[in-house]
């Protein structure tokens, strides 16, 4: 039995294996680029990216150095976008070219995304003249948009076409995606009037029009659309591909599930770096980069911090009366801002899955409130028994249930209402809106427990 064969019996549960790493690792070292490519020809292209990046970044610049190593586009594609980037810095042009020759028109776009201006030009130059036409064309269209996504590589037929003429074009014609669910049936303006599913082809006599056993086009994808508008419709539809339309309705390309499904991954990714206020981080960036982009936030937060103290500070005399207050506070906002936080990270979700709209948007703000009069009832009983039994005191356990109910309810109404006015004002609410939430939650926490205080006292 072969190493690779013994270590291949170890992986469980496609569990990554160290000792597998160890061995490229060592093979990088003496040079052995047969031993390494022929590896990775036994296993699952999207195993062999998970090798390479768990490779150390000079080790990972040592194996694309390698001379007679030459990765693969199928491996390429499976790189996450960091390493993808890091390593077209080691490829030549030439390398590049051929990777995005074999690979969908797609794909091929999302990889050249992450070259270089400078080097982008002299890549396309060295490509087919479709070829470089097509990635021009997709490049032109905004990053988020449709376009970006689809590849050009479809099988479209006439609506005037038999089963049996459709059958021997897909076996005569080379220039046809090698993996298609759906055939779609045009019109004489090539404008996409219905689908077939492939499968229903093979089971349809081969007299039979095709016309006659097409479903109707009812989600034509602009070129224009954004790509998580483009997921929702995915989602919303359970679709298996979707024809993309020029401003013309002219059919362009295509979109299947395996696509969408990236986006999706990549926009919840998206949301929760955003709402932690680290942007689109990646682990392959390094330390002043990382810190440049936490840094607009963090210093946002800085001021907050000072709105909040400056909150506290006009409260002094009531804080000088009763000590115990300032032992206390703390404890409503931060409930508060955790309140706040939780309905925020829903939110956000709906906004992007296009489930808050102006019909529940009142029914949902109304949710909102009675979530927020029942949590605050709740913690509000808990936090005053504990405070009882620790200070002994009725009136400081009575100002800490009515300002916990009052922040609760304000936490939740601001959780939904800071996202949805953001998204109103074309701001992404998964950037700003945590920020804003957590200073608001303290300030209500701070002026509702201080100012009830002062109050009674």
């Amino acid at each position: 039995m072969s190493l690779i064969k013994k270590i291949k019996d170890k992986k469980v549960n496609f569990e990554f294996n160290k000792e597998y790493i160890k061995v490229v690792t060592d093979k990088i070292s003496s040079n052995d680029a047969l031993f390494i490519t022929n590896s990775f020809k036994e296993m699952h292209p999207a195993d062999a990216a998970d090798i390479i990046e768990h490779l150390s970044q000079n080790n990972r610049e040592n194996l694309i150095k390698l001379n007679n190593f030459k990765i693969e586009p199928e491996v390429f594609i499976e790189l996450n976008e960091s390493v993808q980037t890091e390593i077209i810095k080691y490829l030549s042009s030439e390398s590049i070219v051929g990777i995005l020759k074999n690979l969908e028109s797609d794909d091929a776009i999302a990889i050249l995304e992450n070259v270089e201006e400078k080097d982008k030009n002299a890549i396309l130059s060295l490509l087919p003249p479709k070829d470089r036409f097509a990635l021009l064309e997709g490049l032109s269209y905004p990053e988020d948009s449709a376009a970006r996504i689809m590849q050009r590589e479809f099988t479209a037929i006439p609506s005037n076409w038999s089963v049996g003429q459709t059958i021997d074009y897909l076996r005569e014609n080379k220039d046809l995606p090698e993996q298609f669910l759906e055939i779609f049936i045009v019109d004489e303006n090539f404008k996409p009037v219905g689908t077939v599913p492939s499968s229903k082809v093979l089971r349809t006599p081969r007299e039979s029009k095709m016309s006659s056993i097409m479903e109707d086009s009812t989600f034509l994808v602009p070129v224009d659309m954004d790509r998580e508008e483009v997921g929702n419709i995915f989602e919303n539809y359970n679709l298996n591909s979707a024809c993309v339309v020029d401003k013309n309705n002219k059919l362009v390309g295509m979109i299947t599930s395996d696509d969408v499904l990236t986006v999706l991954k990549e926009e919840a990714e998206e949301d929760a770096l955003r709402l932690a206020g680290v942007g689109d981080e990646e682990i392959t960036d390094g330390v002043i980069t990382k810190t440049k982009r936490r840094f607009n936030w963090l210093l946002l937060n800085l001021f907050t911090a000072f709105l909040a103290t400056y909150c506290i500070s006009l409260f002094g005399a009531t804080i000088e009366q009763m000590v115990v207050l300032a032992f206390l506070m703390p404890i409503v906002a931060s409930m508060g801002g955790n309140a706040g936080m939780q309905t925020l990270a829903v939110t956000v979700r709906t906004l992007a899955t296009n489930d808050l709209t102006k019909n529940n948007f009142n029914q949902n703000i109304l949710k909102e409130f009675n979530i927020g009069i029942l949590n605050g009832i709740i913690f509000a009983v808990i936090s005053s028994l504990i405070v009882q039994l620790w200070f002994q005191d009725f009136q400081l356990s009575l100002i800490i249930s009515i300002s916990m109910i009052l922040t609760m309810v304000v936490a939740g109404l601001f959780g939904i209402l800071v996202p949805v006015t953001l998204k109103k004002m074309n701001i992404d609410p998964a950037i700003a809106s945590s920020v804003f939430v957590t200073t608001i939650t303290d300030v209500i926490g701070f002026v509702s427990f201080l100012g009830v205080g002062a109050y009674f006292l």
